[in-house]
């Protein structure tokens, strides 16, 4: 028995290698790809693009092993069938557990080990790799703004834009910028329905260019208090252009290894995610509580004694804009609609906060989950691969590979897709994370008792057979029927 276990494992290792390998190559590469803009004309030595691939290898691990783990059992037990080797150990009495017994505890090997790298290697990598990013691009501030989110990179300014696009992808959509230069807060802002980044190679600012906009700034003394700020002046302006310069002197320079985030989701083992949450769950019970009481503060009508005298005094009617005239009258109203429209503005900016919040809160959750459902991919596959490659009875890269690629495709998208509805909260992060397994473990059953019984992948021939049966009994009944039918008439 010990030289089949060394040979099922020999000819398992080999494609093993070879596969891992090659995919890892190919995924590695892909990020280098779509990572290449960040290095172009950016001067970038050889040696942080080399430390770059690296970090990137050891990201792709995780990814390549499962494929692996899933292309290397089907090119196995598929070339075994093929060349009738499975026929001659089940003829000497060996089943296929007891065959494919070394390559289980294998996968369950690798499996722990890709647990470990998940939960320490990686999280080390993707801290590594994510800050050297950032660093690269702040060399390129443009390449650097993201859209749909805040940009805090910039000196100063805090930028939000829907999209951006043009060939250089310097051109910006539906753009709002709070100028924080005066320290004092988020009381300029400026939005513009375009925008245009101008960065000429060297200089020291960034020129953006807003068209078509609004500028809003409300003038506060520091140290005034709640009651002298409201009574401070504000200015308003829209405009057809205008210009902001940005000094990013302080980006050019720099190291580019420098680790300025180091608390994301995915930087952090398990141990210090679960650490993590809770706390993070504390702030965001507490947002929701100082958010509920703020509303329920706003919407409190005044008894009517706090009413100013001149309304208290005057006859008030079904109407009270009665009681004024039309100047005053609409005075009121302007304000009152201000009013209204501020605490719907405060309604919808709070709902946004709470969504944003609750979503970050839930990348913590997905992750600390996924860490352990995605190390158990290598064994999950392993149980689709081994009994489908004794099933089709086909060795080599031709079918094994496209079954491998298609599998894995489907277990990928269904890990994403579970992710997704966790993070926007239509799934518990658990369910979200486990999505995968839970579609996927049927399937492996499903095939490895057929592969068990020595059965086809489809066996239509026993399908036949049990709709003609169907019908057979069927066609009896109405027999019956119809004879008794007779029998009652006569």
């Amino acid at each position: 028995m010990k030289t089949l276990d060394k040979y099922i494992l020999k000819s398992f290792l080999q494609p093993f290698f070879a596969t891992f390998l090659i995919i890892l190559f190919v995924l590695v590469m892909q990020a280098l790809w779509l990572a290449f803009d960040s290095f172009a004309g950016k001067g970038i030595s050889i040696g942080i693009i080399l430390k770059f691939l690296w970090y990137t290898t050891l990201l792709m691990t995780p990814q390549a092993l499962p494929i692996g783990v899933l292309l290397s059992s089907i090119m196995t037990l598929g070339s075994l069938s093929e060349n009738y080797e499975f026929a001659a150990t089940k003829s000497a009495g060996i089943s296929l557990p007891r065959m494919v017994r070394p390559l289980i505890i294998l996968t369950l090997f690798l499996s722990v080990l890709n647990f470990i790298f998940l939960n320490n290697v990686y999280p080390y990598a993707m801290l590594k790799q994510l800050n050297m990013r950032v660093n690269i691009k702040k060399k390129q501030p443009a390449i650097a703004l993201v859209a749909g989110s805040f940009n805090t990179e910039l000196p100063n300014f805090q930028i939000k834009f829907e999209k951006k696009y043009g060939k250089k992808e310097n051109l910006l959509k539906e753009v709002m910028i709070y100028d924080l230069s005066a320290k004092k807060g988020n009381n300029k802002i400026i939005t513009a329905k375009r925008g245009k980044i101008l960065t000429e190679e060297g200089s020291r600012y960034m020129t953006l260019v807003l068209e078509d906009g609004y500028y809003f700034e409300h003038h506060i003394k520091n140290g005034a208090s709640l009651s002298e700020r409201q009574k401070m002046p504000a200015s308003h302006a829209y405009f057809d252009e205008y210009t902001i310069n940005i000094d990013i002197s302080a980006l050019s320079g720099g190291n580019l290894e420098e680790e300025k985030y180091k608390t994301q989701y995915n930087m952090l083992s398990l141990a210090q995610l679960k650490d993590t949450i809770p706390s993070m769950k504390k702030n965001y019970d507490s947002f929701i509580t100082n958010r509920a009481q703020n509303l329920l503060l706003s919407v409190k009508v005044k008894n009517l004694h706090s009413l100013p005298d001149s309304l208290i005094n005057k006859k008030l009617s079904i109407n009270i804009l009665d009681n004024f005239n039309l100047i005053e009258q609409q005075n009121i109203l302007n304000i009152a609609n201000s009013k209204i429209d501020r605490s719907i503005n405060n309604n919808k900016s709070n709902k946004e906060t709470l969504k944003r919040k609750r979503k970050y809160l839930n990348l913590y959750d997905i992750e600390f989950y996924n860490r352990v459902a995605f190390s158990l991919s290598c064994l999950l596959l392993f149980f689709i691969g081994a009994p489908l490659g004794s099933i089709i009875r086909k060795g080599g890269m031709g079918l094994p590979m496209i079954l491998a690629i298609s599998i894995y495709v489907l277990y990928f998208f269904t890990n994403t897709f579970g992710r997704n509805l966790a993070e926007e909260s239509s799934l518990t992060a658990i369910i979200g994370s486990w999505l995968s397994v839970f579609l996927m473990l049927p399937l492996a059953i499903t095939l490895t008792i057929r592969a068990s019984k020595d059965k086809g992948l489809f066996d239509f021939k026993s399908f036949i057979t049990s709709v003609r049966n169907l019908f057979k009994n069927y066609s009896l009944q109405k027999r019956k029927q119809y004879k008794n039918d007779n029998t009652n008439i006569r």
